[in-house]
């Protein structure tokens, strides 16, 4: 199926690895030409080395207030044109509520939530119609993941505001989109499985419950992202779309 992206141009933030590396690849590899971020200067060009010519690397932070105006910038005067964006953060730092600091919340805040909230206002200023607005967000936005207590509060908060961006923009013809990403296997889930001090039975036990019975590939997120991104999901805006394998059983 060709998705309509050849020359389409698209920033992907936190791209440099992981979620958001992998939908770069997957839009580059079907023709879009992308502007993929990350906080370190020689992981990012890296990154982009490897997408080919078709991929410029930025180092960027997404809390940076000034970062989304340089990114579009930058899509322009690259490629000439700018067609939508992807919002991809890591993930703050794992915990408890008792053990979260107000340090921690703050800077999770500034990056997951302030930054996202920045990227996406700065990209609908510049957006045509046909344009879109993606957030890998994750599955936390529907129900709260046992150690990850700052991303089950701060999540489902950017999923409302990005429902609330759809409404907004939809009269304008441009599209906001999320994903929900579970068990893909990354170095971030792989951490994750880690801590809870046998990574092996964790990933088995994770297994065991969902439908495939099996972690997602980076690959399979990828393309699930480009396909939403793409022309050929001209009618999705303001879905919240699971990419976990069935491990979601709410309709």
């Amino acid at each position: 199926m060709d998705l309509g992206l050849r020359d389409r141009v698209y920033v992907v933030t936190g791209a440099s690895r992981g979620l958001g590396n992998a939908a770069a690849r997957a839009l580059a590899e079907d023709g879009a030409k992308v502007v993929i971020t990350g906080r370190d200067k020689e992981s990012v060009a890296g990154a982009a080395a490897e997408l080919g010519p078709n991929a410029i690397g930025i180092a960027s932070d997404n809390a940076d207030p000034a970062g989304a105006e340089r990114l579009i910038a930058a899509a322009r005067a690259h490629f000439g044109r700018f067609d939508g964006i992807l919002i991809s953060v890591g993930g703050p730092a794992p915990g408890f509520a008792a053990d979260n600091t107000d340090d921690q919340w703050m800077t999770a805040f500034e990056a997951v939530f302030l930054g996202a909230v920045r990227l996406a206002r700065t990209a609908a200023a510049a957006l045509d119609e046909g344009g879109v607005i993606g957030f890998v967000l994750s599955a936390s936005v529907h129900e709260p993941i046992p150690g990850l207590t700052i991303s089950n509060g701060l999540r489902p908060g950017l999923a409302g505001f990005a429902k609330s961006l759809a409404d907004e923009l939809g009269p304008q013809g441009i599209r906001v989109v999320g994903l929900l990403p579970s068990r893909i296997d990354t170095d971030r889930v792989r951490e994750l499985d880690s801590l809870s001090g046998d990574a092996e039975a964790a990933r088995a036990s994770n297994e065991s419950r969902i439908p495939l019975r099996r972690y997602g590939t980076p690959e399979e997120f990828g393309n699930t992202a480009a396909f939403l991104l793409s022309p050929r999901a001209s009618y999705l805006t303001g879905v919240m779309l699971p990419v976990d394998g069935g491990a979601r059983r709410g309709f």
